[in-house]
């Protein structure tokens, strides 16, 4: 085992820091809002819970019965008749048990799927600068790890916890009335346990959250490697990453996760401890009392088991403190994503952009990101007429790709107007806007099933045919015949079954299959070989005509055949015309002709 200490990321520890105060009562009150639609199976499996709670605590009461008024006075009758009211309430005790267990895991299951989808409905809604901040990993930790932990709380814990206060209550009840001074000399046990409680809890609640925060850290860190697995191993870097895990991440989590388990290891024995000396001080005193007949024996004997089922509650309690811290730090970090702002929203008065001819203009359009006050565009001002295929190149970092993104709504701009058909998309609804646009990125994604459902993506719909004329029209249709299974062939997640090539070719024929009216090539055509990017010109050239196009590229052939080519540097616009024009005004284009696009 490493001696060093072990520093996580930033994120890690900033995590701890934003979660390292006392639990907000105002955060717990908020998951009322989930609880509330359940409210009469929870009171329902609360009066079990009482039955239960009742038929528990009558238990050693019966025996005191039946060692009193039974087994000393010798009336036969009473001890049989006691002995069968003692198993008809365990019978009412396992009964209301059983009802209380089911009722409560379907509550509970049945919270956690309205949060799964309020969560993932948010998570949808998120803009792309959420995901530009937070890695995989920790979206991962809060959807499935804290929303698991919330789980088990609130089908197992929440009515436990009511569960042992009540039945705590009876017995000092029942224990007082029986003999108030062998009740007293248990109750003495109290301020020393007080005094543990409030120390435990201090520390279990910044060792709790540490331990989510880990949890975080590995789940970052296992998603990383499994979606860069392909670089791992062209870098031959499996053994240094493993180390990293196994030494660093996975040691911290090791680390946390005992440090926890040790503070629970010495509250539990803790309270067996101080039930010990509380039953002994009980069987001296109150042996020494039965002795000088000022008790009856079945009053000991009932005392004594009070005394086990007394500190009982308290035990489990203990247990339920660390559900509660854990269930409660979860809560927190699922609310702080559920409270993510969505920082690109649809106006209150938003209407629905009507079928567009694809007029784009961009006037005065700046844009900076929310954290980082330094412009990527600087006063925009360009216009695309109806049906026009337009080029944006510029060094890499120009600003080319974040112009698309204020097309698409992506970003909205922190100056100037992004127009389509004369229309601010501010206006209208972001879905009605993107409806009509098809985007085709340089790092195709295609989700888990079949191509034709990838392909299908963005126009369910869509029949066979269609899907088949789409996949035709892009040069697809000869490589998907020859797949096993053709068009119902899985792809896997990710398309981890197809070339990259293959997957850009399905992306073209998922964006043409919705028919849009804008259509975006960002670097599209960079992952295929020469002789499919020739199938896609000669397509593109067909089924691009009518169309709004934005292409950026890098590559010569996919640049000159557009109407008009805009040179973009240091996010400003320096140059635009054709691609015989800009060669003869021999500027910035003709160095990135000569320099990078001829081939």
């Amino acid at each position: 085992m490493t001696t060093n200490t072990i520093i996580p990321p930033s994120y890690v520890t900033q995590s701890e820091e934003l979660y390292d105060k006392g639990v907000n009562p105002q955060t717990a009150k908020r998951l009322t809002a989930f609880i509330r639609p359940y409210t009469w199976k929870l009171i329902l499996s609360a009066v079990l819970m009482l039955l239960a709670s009742a038929a528990s605590v009558a238990g050693p009461y019966f025996v005191k019965i039946a060692i009193d008024s039974g087994l000393n006075a010798g009336d036969m009758a009473v001890l049989r008749y006691t002995i069968l009211a003692y198993l008809a309430v365990s019978v009412i005790q396992w009964i209301a048990i059983y009802y209380r267990v089911n009722i409560m895991a379907w509550v509970g299951q049945s919270i956690i799927y309205d949060l799964r989808k309020k969560l993932f409905a948010h998570l949808q809604d998120l803009s792309l600068g959420f995901y530009s901040r937070y890695s995989v990993g920790r979206v991962i930790t809060r959807a499935i790890n804290d929303v698991e932990t919330l789980r088990d709380f609130l089908t197992w814990a929440v009515l436990a916890i009511a569960r042992d206060v009540f039945t705590l209550a009876l017995i000092i009840i029942v224990m007082l009335d029986m003999d108030w001074r062998l009740a007293l000399l248990t109750f003495s046990m109290m301020p020393v346990m007080a005094l543990i409680t409030v120390l435990f809890r201090r520390a279990s609640r910044a060792a709790y959250r540490k331990v989510r925060a880990a949890v975080s850290w590995v789940n970052s860190v296992l998603a990383e490697n499994v979606n860069g697995v392909r670089v791992v191993q062209a870098f031959s870097r499996q053994e240094r990453n493993h180390a990293h895990f196994r030494d660093y991440v996975n040691r911290y989590h090791l680390e946390r996760a005992v440090a926890t388990a040790r503070l629970s290891s010495v509250f539990g024995p803790s309270v067996d401890v101080l039930g010990a000396i509380a039953t002994g001080l009980v069987v001296w005193l109150g042996g020494t009392a039965v002795l000088g007949q000022t008790i009856t024996a079945g009053v000991l004997v009932a005392f004594i088991l009070y005394i086990d089922r007394f500190f009982e509650p308290i035990r489990d309690l203990s247990r339920r403190y660390d559900s509660l811290q854990s269930a409660m730090i979860g809560w927190e970090r699922i609310l702080g994503l559920l409270d993510t702002r969505i920082e690109v929203q649809d106006a209150p008065d938003a209407g629905e952009l009507p079928v567009i001819a694809g007029e784009v203009t961009f006037e005065r359009v700046s844009f900076h990101y929310s954290d980082d006050p330094a412009l990527i565009l600087t006063d925009i001002d360009l216009r695309i007429r109806p049906g026009e295929t337009v080029a944006l190149v510029g060094e890499t970092g120009a600003g080319k790709t974040t112009m698309i993104k204020l097309l698409a709504r992506f970003h909205d701009p922190t100056g100037g107007r992004v127009l389509v058909d004369g229309r601010d998309l501010l206006t209208v609804t972001q879905a009605s806007l993107r409806r009509q646009m098809g985007i085709v990125l340089q790092d195709p994604f295609l989700f888990n099933g079949t191509v034709a459902e990838n392909i299908r993506f963005g126009r369910l719909e869509a029949t066979e045919a269609e899907v088949e004329a789409a996949a035709r029209a892009v040069g697809a249709h000869e490589f998907i015949v020859n797949l096993r299974k053709g068009y119902e062939t899985s792809v896997e997640e990710g398309g981890v079954m197809l070339s990259v090539g293959q997957r850009q070719l399905l992306s073209f024929a998922r964006a043409l299959l919705a028919d849009p009216r804008i259509l975006v090539l960002d670097e599209a055509t960079s992952s295929v070989d020469t002789q499919t990017e020739q199938v896609i010109q000669r397509a593109l050239r067909r089924l691009l005509k009518e169309r709004t196009s934005f292409v950026i590229a890098h590559r010569l052939s996919t640049i000159t055949s557009a109407d008009r080519i805009v040179v973009v540097h240091d996010g400003r616009i320096i140059e635009q015309g054709t691609h015989a024009e800009l060669l003869a005004k021999q500027g910035m284009y003709y160095d990135l002709y000569r320099t990078g696009f001829r081939e």
